[in-house]
């Protein structure tokens, strides 16, 4: 594949867990990547850039706090100035806190609102600010990271689920309203080892975690930031008829949620 028909993905959250796996995936599959960062984590993403170019990609690395309008805008300028065009939208900037959903009081408006921020208005943000580009390479694609707790109304907290089950909805409506020109898409994983819950968590709870979500689960596994990965490169390059879906991946776990 020559440089200039190397397709562009831009992906958000790539300095760890799944989104630093999306940009090793794409890069190895022979795309040329734009990576975006929450700047405390700009070393991880400096690493995950180098892991990128050392793949063959072509690679801009941009700090981004994807609840400013703003900045979605000026990224998505950036990288479509930077690289020509743009294929590809994974929105995989997330974030949570551990709070017992029976323990109401804990959970006050400022958290619901920071977590829908990042987790819900971002996605948003991002896709308007990249329609244009996406439209325009005649292939265009969204794949936000959504949770098998927004369809469980499970996981890391009450705000965390909600926010993911609105990430849900927002797909199927932004499905129909961008066809034909860009297809949208969702991949709910269940539990993901070294994903958000490893930032989040001490070493000890985090074990605790993996092993409760391996008994919960039919498959008795969690997954790994790279089969996340896997599936949003197959979502964005191998998948044209698939818009509006929300992908489960969570080794079975909702077989035993009743």
């Amino acid at each position: 594949m020559t440089e200039a028909k190397r397709p562009v993905c831009l992906i958000t959250g790539a300095a760890t867990g799944i989104g630093a796996a999306c940009a090793r995936e794409f890069a190895r599959q022979g795309w040329d990547v734009g990576l975006t960062y929450f700047e405390p984590t700009a070393a991880e993403a400096q690493a995950v850039a180098r892991d990128c170019e050392a793949l063959g990609a072509r690679v801009l690395a941009l700090a981004l706090d994807v609840r400013d309008d703003a900045q979605c805008r000026a990224v998505a300028d950036q990288v479509q100035a930077h690289f020509g065009g743009l294929r590809a939208l994974v929105n995989s900037a997330g974030s949570t806190r551990f709070v017992p959903h029976a323990d109401l009081e804990a959970l006050d408006a400022s958290e619901f609102q920071r977590v829908n921020e990042v987790n819900l208005v971002g996605p948003w943000q991002m896709t308007r600010a990249c329609r244009a580009a996406l439209a325009a390479s005649g292939q265009g694609v969204v794949i936000h990271i959504s949770s098998v707790g927004g369809v469980l109304g499970r996981g890391s907290s009450l705000a965390y689920a909600a926010s993911k089950g609105a990430l849900n909805t927002l797909t199927l409506g932004l499905a129909r309203a961008l066809a034909p020109a860009i297809r949208v898409n969702a991949i709910a994983p269940g539990f993901v080892e070294g994903g958000l819950p490893s930032r989040v968590l001490g070493a000890a709870e985090h074990a605790e975690v993996v092993q409760r979500q391996r008994q919960a689960s039919v498959l008795q596994r969690v997954s790994q930031p790279e089969e996340v990965a896997a599936l949003a490169w197959f979502v964005a390059a191998r998948a044209p008829g698939m818009t509006g879906e929300v992908l489960v991946m969570d080794n079975g776990l909702h077989l035993n949620a009743g």
